[in-house]
């Protein structure tokens, strides 16, 4: 994926994050196809009973505001001597929202607590494109997440830039492999898809790594796999696509709460692209 961010210098070494930005991680294959074949997991389930609480079973509530403009300040930054600067290591031990009460909305929400098929122990699902994924999601009685609601439920209420704080954490999450060139030829060819998926996948399963989790309970938010979201902001025909990825995958790409990919449309699909419903409150 083509990824967009933009930082100003500050003083001391410190650059500020423009928010609004794109993960960056590696295009696979995008186009009509349409995948019928899914690593890991069956993607077949029923409705979950409901809870004693606004959600389903498997499911957290969250209730927070969504802030547009939150500033985010890079003391830090990963890979050799910073050159990249895509992945901050270290952040200011402060975020907070700008632009005053007209960027602030209130959401409350219903969310898996893991990447589908929200079983723990089991690896999410991947290869699915935006339509596969909104589709499953409706078959379970639930729906794709909005992108504010996903952010929200990453960033909690203090607006952390990773779900496990401001620091940038390869042990408490799947991220920062090193990165396997796929072979474009042979993930498009049925016959040889799986056998390419698995040469390239390193999911880990869902909640291997507890201390991956947001401040709502959320589990996997940074890395392990994109997940489909639904940009409130996209257009289906055209870029910035309805169709958002967050979150990144496991490899060295941003894995932040807040960056957004929207160059990709609904039939794009890849090895490391999975997704989580969600669903209004009872």
């Amino acid at each position: 994926m083509t990824g967009r961010f933009a930082f100003a210098a500050l003083p001391f070494g410190f650059c500020l994050l423009v928010v609004g930005t794109a993960p960056a991680a590696p295009p696979v294959v995008g186009g009509p196809t349409i995948v019928t074949a899914h690593l890991g997991t069956s993607t077949s389930a029923t409705t979950e009973p409901a809870a004693n609480g606004a959600c389903a079973e498997g499911m957290v509530e969250v209730e927070g505001e969504y802030c547009a403009e939150v500033l985010q300040v890079c003391a830090k930054w990963a890979g050799k001597d910073g050159e990249k600067r895509d992945r901050c290591a270290e952040y200011r031990k402060s975020a907070r929202c700008v632009g005053g009460p007209a960027f602030v909305s209130k959401k409350h929400f219903c969310i898996d607590k893991f990447e589908f098929p929200n079983r723990p122990g089991e690896k999410p699902v991947v290869a699915v494109n935006f339509e596969e994924a909104r589709d499953q999601c409706k078959a379970v009685g639930k729906r794709l997440c909005g992108s504010e609601e996903w952010t929200v439920a990453c960033e909690g209420p203090q607006h952390l830039p990773y779900p496990t704080g401001f620091s940038r954490d390869t042990n408490a999450c799947n991220m920062d492999r090193p990165y396997i060139e796929p072979n474009n030829s042979a993930f498009v060819n049925p016959k040889t898809r799986d056998a390419e998926l698995a040469r390239v996948d390193q999911r880990d399963p869902s909640g291997a790594r507890e201390a991956c989790v947001s401040p709502h309970g959320v589990f996997d938010m940074a890395g392990n796999v994109d997940e489909w979201v639904v940009n409130e902001h996209g257009s289906a025909r055209k870029a910035p696509y309805d169709s958002g990825l967050k979150g990144g995958y496991w490899g060295p790409v941003r894995n932040r709460c807040r960056p957004m990919t929207t160059d990709h449309n609904r039939t794009h699909f890849g090895y490391q692209i999975g997704f989580r419903c969600c669903s209004d409150p009872k």
